[in-house]
């Protein structure tokens, strides 16, 4: 009775290990992904949104997710006066906006 019991035990381990690997590489997919997305912002705002002392930009780890993102929005619509963000914000969807807004609002200051 034993064998049989570990013989479906792995049996069911063969079968769900495909499925179990495939999720977890989806989650590094998308958790590599978000910090590529982030990684464009750091020429301005630093590696993970932490700005470099003194830098004439602002940094944006730590700040509120929904501010990100209103931030962000508006200067895609144009509500928001900018040198340069205007333009950039324009390259990303509303998606990658609340990704990017998420990212350094987890980010320590």
């Amino acid at each position: 009775m034993k064998i049989k019991n570990l013989t479906l035990m792995l049996a069911f381990c063969a079968l769900t290990a495909p499925f179990l690997s495939q999720a977890q590489s989806a989650s590094a997919q998308a958790a590599l992904y978000t910090r590529s997305l982030a990684a464009t912002c750091a020429n301005c705002h630093g590696t993970d949104g932490k700005a470099v002392q003194g830098a004439s930009v602002g940094a944006l780890a730590g700040l509120d997710k929904n501010y990100l993102a209103a931030q962000l929005k508006a200067f895609k619509s144009g509500a928001q006066p900018a040198t340069v963000m205007h333009q950039i914000s324009k390259g990303y969807s509303d998606a990658q906006i609340d990704t990017l807004a998420s990212y350094f609002a987890a980010q320590k200051k």
